[in-house]
């Protein structure tokens, strides 16, 4: 029990090296693929879930905006892997980082926006002011906007860390908790003990409602600028 709590987020290292480069590139590896004709039920299952999910994300872009279908949707099976196998004993889970999760806002976030500035330079300017603003009130309303947008992949990244390591945290304590219990009162470790469980199943949709949410939201962003 005298483990540091936030131990477990310690980004891993073998033999001095980093090894965070190796988990990142490890759920692509998990994602099956078929050579064959006809396909099993995972794989059918799976590219069911792909169309889906693409299908309500690119609904509301235009022709522009769908050329971003591949990169959202890889996007989205990325972060949804990575917080699953985040949950699994003695894992690391790369998206409690928030340098890695910047490190995905930040130039999407900037693509998407740039995209904007290229192609409707006069519809991306005039967020900043909306019509009708009175005069006095137009240098602190451009500040404003100015603000807001730029901390839009900020918001994207903080928001994902936050979610992912509070139910990391609270499952380490629920758990070392568990642990405690169970030599001093047995009622009482196997009420404690169906709460884990319980939020554990919570933790999963959490990790998949987050990687739904992150790309929704760059989504959102793509939207507005094309």
């Amino acid at each position: 029990m005298n483990e540091n709590l936030f131990a477990s987020f310690i980004a891993p290292t073998i033999l001095g090296l980093p090894a965070a480069v190796l988990i990142i590139l490890f759920p692509p590896l998990l994602i099956p693929t078929s050579k064959y004709l006809i396909n099993n039920r995972l794989i059918t299952t799976q590219q069911w879930l792909i169309k889906l999910t693409s299908k309500q994300m690119m609904t509301m872009h235009n022709t522009k905006g769908r050329t971003w279908s591949l990169m959202l949707v890889s996007l989205i099976i990325f972060i949804a892997t990575t917080n699953l196998l985040g949950l699994l004993p003695y894992s690391f889970t790369p998206t409690t980082q928030l340098s890695m999760n910047l490190a995905m806002a930040i130039p999407l976030w900037a693509g998407a926006v740039i995209m904007g500035f290229r192609s409707k330079i006069k519809n991306a300017l005039a967020h900043f002011l909306p019509q009708g603003t009175p005069t006095p009130l137009i240098p602190m309303l451009v500040i404003i906007k100015t603000i807001s947008l730029l901390i839009q992949p900020m918001a994207l990244a903080v928001r994902l860390t936050a979610n992912i390591t509070a139910g990391h945290l609270l499952m380490h304590l629920i758990g070392g908790a568990t642990l405690a219990m169970s030599t001093i009162n047995l009622p009482s470790t196997l009420i404690i003990f169906t709460i884990l469980i319980l939020l554990t199943i919570l933790e999963i949709a959490v990790a998949l409602i987050q990687a739904y949410v992150f790309t929704l939201l760059v989504s959102l962003y793509l939207h507005d600028n094309t």
